[in-house]
């Protein structure tokens, strides 16, 4: 029978492997402790930046409201008034209050401060979503509503300020950059997921006005945490020598790009919630658009912890077209079948090129944003998105209303591809 080797002497402090002989064979049980550990992933590395973590649950806190507020002012609104066209038209006035508003609200930010501007911007859009519940509740004339909603238009934009904190704290560091900003980019889509859900449910469930003022708490709280974390927030520019980002080389073309995008979101809410109307399902619409979301989440997570290939330019127009090739699968599953199961799991493929698509673009914001208005730039875009979202969902209400629910997920086809042909367009990159 084989003899076992002997065990070599272990270091001081440190236990011996434990030998044992069993028929002939010799088994050997080391329980000394693994010296080779597994590398972090890249989004235990971006959290590991110091201050990460504590800014980021305030900002996830203040920005969850932001994909409650219209669900529950709709909601709350034609609960009590009996007007789903009043609600619609006061929310789209909100709408437009903000992307006149936003940029302006952004430039204050970069100029002066996050602390110093954000907070007092959302106190004072605080006050408008009370005013608004309390003109709701005490039977205000209709006036009153769109002058309230409006006021609610100061609210910082969260998510450019969080990618403009990553952006000051990974300076040079262009893979954990995309991981930052993939990071974000699926916080927003989790945000817009789980946001109407709850909105929807505290409505219904508690009161009509439960949602506004749960959203009104939870922006609150999330931005007295957001802005205290001092030491890693940007420094203020009082006087910026840079020019406006909207003059900046590449920025109107981008701008161009997040119009037609916004396009595709408008207009697939409007359709999904038409199409599953029509199916007699409307309930579950709510659902079915969760899974988009969950898709583009998923995706933009998955994105962040890959090393993109290339420069963000020559990535752009890829992505987009991969976004308008899985939009048509939504429109083939409503033309060909006409069943809600399959559209919804059309709808979770086609969503899961948004968060890269997203990303992309808002990295090439960063990039081409004059130093020390990366806040106004990002604002910038998102206003974009919110213009493409407005005139998506008009277009896609009235092909609604006047074709079929059908053939109005084509809408969205269009969109997509008009922006994939605004982004294969040459960009002018000098001044």
């Amino acid at each position: 029978m084989p003899q076992p080797t002997p065990a070599r002497p272990s270091r001081p402090g440190r236990a011996a492997p434990l030998l044992a002989v069993t028929a002939d064979t010799l088994v050997a049980a080391d329980f000394r402790p693994r010296t080779g550990r597994r590398p972090p992933g890249p989004y235990r590395r971006l959290l590991a930046t110091p201050g990460a973590r504590a800014f980021t649950i305030g900002n996830l806190i203040a920005r969850l409201p932001m994909g409650m507020f219209s669900v529950s002012a709709v909601v709350m609104i034609a609960g009590t008034r009996g007007s789903y066209a009043l609600a619609g038209a006061v929310t789209a006035t909100g709408l437009a209050a903000t992307a006149l508003v936003a940029p302006w609200t952004a430039r204050l930010v970069d100029r002066y401060g996050q602390a110093g501007v954000a907070l007092p911007a959302t106190l004072f859009a605080a006050l408008g979503s009370l005013a608004l519940l309390l003109c709701v509740r005490y039977g205000a004339p209709a006036w009153t509503l769109f002058a309230a909603y409006a006021a609610t238009a100061t609210t910082p934009n969260t998510g450019g300020m969080a990618r403009a904190r990553w952006a000051h704290l990974l300076k040079g560091d262009a893979d954990a950059l995309h991981t930052a900003n993939s990071f974000e980019q699926a916080t927003d889509e989790l945000c817009f997921m789980l946001g109407p859900v709850l909105a929807a449910f505290l409505c219904t469930a508690l009161f009509p006005e439960a949602g506004t003022l749960v959203g009104v708490v939870l922006l609150v709280t999330g931005m007295l945490l957001f802005t205290a974390r001092r030491s890693t927030e940007p420094p203020a520019r009082p006087r910026p020598t840079a020019k406006a980002p909207f003059r900046a080389p590449g920025i109107p073309s981008l701008l161009v790009v997040c119009l037609a995008m916004g396009g595709v979101f408008g207009a697939m809410e409007v359709v999904t919630i038409a199409f599953a109307d029509a199916q007699g399902h409307r309930a579950a619409a709510g659902a079915v658009l969760a899974l988009q979301a969950a898709g583009s989440c998923a995706a933009g997570l998955l994105y962040g912890a890959t090393k993109p290939a290339g420069p963000a330019e020559h990535r752009l127009p890829w992505c987009v077209a991969a976004m308008t090739a899985l939009l048509t699968l939504p429109l083939l599953a409503a033309s060909l079948s006409g069943s809600l199961p399959l559209l919804a799991l059309t709808l979770l493929a086609g969503g899961m090129a948004t968060a890269p698509t997203m990303v992309t673009t808002m990295t090439l914001v960063q990039h081409r944003t004059p130093e020390g208005r990366l806040n106004e730039g990002m604002t910038l875009a998102v206003t974009g998105l919110l213009g493409g979202i407005a005139c998506g969902s008009a277009a896609g209400g009235w092909t609604v209303e006047h074709v079929s629910p059908t053939a109005a997920y084509g809408i969205p086809v269009t969109a997509a591809a008009t922006a994939l042909l605004l982004a294969l367009l040459p960009t002018r990159r000098t001044p």
